[in-house]
């Protein structure tokens, strides 16, 4: 175990744990996680993985912060309003934890840069908001080989999975990009910023036992949530044996970029 004194006291609650310890702590301490979006998931998955320890945090984001982002984008603060996301993220976690580099990418994704940013990465989460987004991070994952969390949230409610190489992507369930008219944004429709919380915390999990080797991931299973009954299911599914991307007759060979549809307030989950 190659810690600092100060490391050790930092991390003792890793370091005991049985699934962990100090040599899962140094496997946290050399991680590379990549999170797409330093918003309402990505603010609460940073912060713990941060606290955490992962070596390297890279974030991926373009926008600024705004007012009604505070409400659940808990890595900004007011004074934050029309900085770039990705720096105002990078100073709440070099002062919560100076252990880690963090690896500002201020970019929209698209399929031109999405593998030369995804594939200098251990583990991907998204938090996106968007279908158009969430399908490019699949298909680059799964070209490249790079396990991903999936995260969506509306209203009250969530979803989540991972993927890993072999097992069934988020193609394999959705298929592709709902049409448009369909589709309702946080933004459109709502969101209790709790939820956000929830879900982003779940991922940042789920980036942890990847690293450490520790637990069941939820590989071939989609988690969902309702917090208004408090209400968790979860759903088992197979790997699509005709799936667009990671089939053995795959029509998708390279990244694409999609349009994101017009939006009408309906059931998603974006």
């Amino acid at each position: 175990m190659n810690l600092s004194e100060e490391q050790i006291e930092r991390y003792s609650r890793h370091i005991i744990l049985k699934d962990a310890g100090g040599a899962g702590q140094q496997k946290i301490l050399e991680s590379r996680v990549l999170i797409i979006g330093a918003g309402g998931l990505g603010a609460p998955a940073a912060l713990y993985l941060a606290a955490a320890g992962v070596g390297t945090l890279g974030l991926v984001d373009y926008d600024k912060v705004e007012l009604s982002n505070l409400q659940r984008q808990i890595i900004h603060f007011t004074p934050d309003i029309n900085r770039e996301k990705t720096i105002s993220a990078r100073e709440k976690i070099n002062q919560l934890n100076p252990d880690v580099n963090v690896v500002c990418h201020n970019l929209r994704l698209s399929a031109q840069n999405a593998a030369s940013v995804i594939r200098n990465y251990d583990f991907i989460i998204d938090g996106t908001d968007n279908f158009p987004a969430k399908f490019l991070i699949n298909d680059v994952c799964v070209l490249e080989k790079k396990p991903f969390s999936h995260g969506g949230i509306l209203r009250f409610e969530g979803q989540t999975m991972t993927y890993t190489p072999q097992n069934a992507c988020y193609r394999c369930i959705f298929n592709e990009p709902p049409p448009k008219g369909s589709v309702a944004s946080c933004s459109e429709a709502g969101v209790l910023g709790a939820i956000a919380g929830m879900l982003g915390t779940i991922q940042a999990a789920e980036a942890l036992k990847f690293i450490l080797g520790a637990g069941k991931l939820l590989e071939n299973r989609l988690l969902v949530f309702n917090a208004l009954d408090m209400n968790f299911r979860t759903v088992n599914f197979k790997k699509n044996p005709d799936c667009p991307v990671c089939s053995e007759n795959a029509t998708i060979r390279e990244p694409v970029d999609y349009e994101q549809p017009a939006c009408e307030i309906k059931n998603c989950k974006c």
